[in-house]
């Protein structure tokens, strides 16, 4: 489903609505409009800020949390909700960047979150359609067979109770052999934040939606032109808006894509697949394919289907639009779930992909208390609940088993050559789109309800034309750190192929790393 309006929106961030947003009523408090103290102040309210704000409560803490739109309007509300210890990236590669102890308390933490997940469900009562669902893993056609083994043997050296089948339920290529992580999770994520968001309100947390956090410090927040004055300060808005450059030369923005159609309930077991990734990508985040089913009716069960993946701003680097990356992950979908038919809803998501793989939770570089929880990976919905639980702890001064693991100033040597190729894919974008004469020539050029970069001499405009024919002007010039922004024209946002800020066609700000909108010019319309 589609907004149709490329204003900011309040429900999510971008112009199509996933089906949380179709299904779940929106998550709105009050707006804050007076000066407030608060022990902790959470900033995001996503699965991690409130996953975060729910144990800091339940602790005895005084917890304030913000979001600048509804809960979950955020990458969390865009998901397909998968609670997985799968992980996105091999676990032989994290015993090659950890070493196998490592790798194995890493396998743990997974696991451990989403237990927690399935205990506080249970615990709140939360009416979310959570299920304990069986997850297969699968050789890609690019990935050599052996990799599978290889998988298989780090998995259990990784302590987890996976085997090698034969064959998988539910998909038309169910002869091919695949590794089986049984018990894993799923949910309807936006139900599972107000279960988390109602916990939070009884147990005395206050949170205040539409707010947003223009400055943070070690005192607090700026929010809504408000004062929030706060002894611990946890950042959780996906990438960190209070960081100019240590995090965001550690992790990239990656763009990826999901569709879901009916089928007729029954014809498919619920489960979860995923392909190995296409190793001849040209990314260093080898995209993949991920499949789950959701519940939705008496009749009918929703197939959802993502992957297709790509640097955020660089979709043309492939030669792929947006709407072509929709069309091929149909295809792909259709081929191994022939009952996978007309497409009810599409949309798109930002992942943030550490370059050693673990996500990035506890205290920001630098700082003594404020606190990060960033770089999802791919598996946010339990990166998210380990922030939140391992950030609990950091405050409270509880020992934490993980805390080091995920330690957001740790150096992992063995990831040069992957991080060398991001910090140059970097740097030949900045130059690139410098020096590039930009979309279109003239404004004229521009159709309704489009958006292009048009160059002025050294000037860099994001101008958009509105279905009514009036025309918008701004920087295109990222305020984070320079970087030209590229119009995204399936979202309808212009998004920086650098750190993934995004902004809408009107200039206002959607994602950090950018904590501001972009400048309006008016001499050019």
């Amino acid at each position: 489903m589609e907004n149709g309006d490329p204003i900011k929106d309040k429900f999510t961030s971008g112009n199509h609505h996933s089906y949380w947003n179709d299904s779940q009523r929106p998550l709105e408090y009050k707006t804050l409009d007076t000066d407030v103290m608060a022990d902790v102040l959470v900033i995001g309210g996503g699965i991690a800020g409130l996953t975060a704000a729910y144990c800091l409560s339940a602790s005895g803490r005084r917890v304030v949390l913000i979001e600048d739109g509804c809960l979950g309007s955020g990458e969390t509300g865009r998901t397909t909700a998968q609670i997985s210890y799968a992980l996105d990236d091999r676990y032989y590669d994290l015993e090659k960047f950890f070493g196998r102890e490592k790798a194995s308390l890493a396998a743990k933490s997974h696991k451990q979150a989403l237990e927690w997940i399935n205990s506080v469900v249970s615990l709140e009562n939360i009416d979310c359609q959570f299920k304990r669902v069986d997850g297969y893993l699968f050789t890609d056609p690019t990935d050599k067979e052996e990799n599978l083994d290889k998988e298989l043997e780090a998995t259990q050296r990784a302590g987890l109770p996976t085997e090698m089948v034969s064959q998988m339920p539910g998909i038309a290529s169910g002869s091919q052999r695949a590794i089986r992580f049984p018990d894993q999770g799923q949910f309807h994520i936006l139900k599972y934040l107000k279960g988390l968001a109602d916990a939070i309100v009884r147990k005395g947390g206050e949170i205040y939606t539409n707010t947003h956090a223009d400055e943070i410090t070690e005192d607090g927040a700026k929010a809504n032109g408000f004062t929030i004055r706060a002894n611990h300060i946890v950042v959780a808005t996906n990438t960190p808006v209070n960081d100019l450059f240590t995090m965001h030369t550690k992790q990239w923005p990656y763009r990826t894509y999901v569709i879901a159609a009916k089928v007729p309930k029954g014809i498919l077991p619920y489960a979860m697949w995923w392909d190995t990734g296409n190793m001849e990508s040209k990314w260093v985040a080898k995209p993949y394919h991920y499949v789950r089913l959701e519940p939705l009716d008496d009749n009918f069960d929703l197939l959802i289907s993502g992957g297709e993946d790509h640097k955020t701003g660089q979709a043309e680097e492939e030669h792929i639009s947006e709407a072509e990356r929709y069309e091929r992950l149909t295809a792909w979908t259709m081929q191994h779930f022939p009952h996978f038919s007309e497409i009810e809803y599409k949309w798109s998501g930002q992942v943030m992909e550490p370059v050693d793989s673990l996500g990035y939770i506890g205290k920001n570089p630098g700082d003594d208390n404020i606190y990060i929880i960033t770089g999802d990976s791919g598996n946010g919905m339990t990166h998210g609940t380990l922030g939140g639980i391992i950030t609990n702890d950091i405050i409270n001064g509880v020992e934490n088993p993980y805390a080091a693991l995920y330690e957001p100033s740790r150096i992992t040597l063995r990831t040069g050559i992957d991080y060398m190729k991001e910090v140059g894919n970097m740097a030949y974008r900045m130059i690139k789109d410098w020096i590039s004469s930009g979309d279109i020539k003239e404004v004229e050029e521009l159709a309704a309800g489009k958006g292009a970069i048009i160059s002025k001499g050294l000037d860099k405009i994001a101008v958009y034309r509105d279905e009514n024919g009036e025309l918008h002007t701004c920087t295109a010039v990222c305020p984070h750190m320079g970087g030209v922004l590229q119009w995204n024209d399936d979202e309808q946002s212009f998004d920086c192929p650098l750190h993934g800020s995004r902004f809408t066609a009107y200039g206002e700000v959607i994602n950090g790393p950018a904590n501001c909108g972009l400048h309006k010019i008016t001499e050019h319309k």
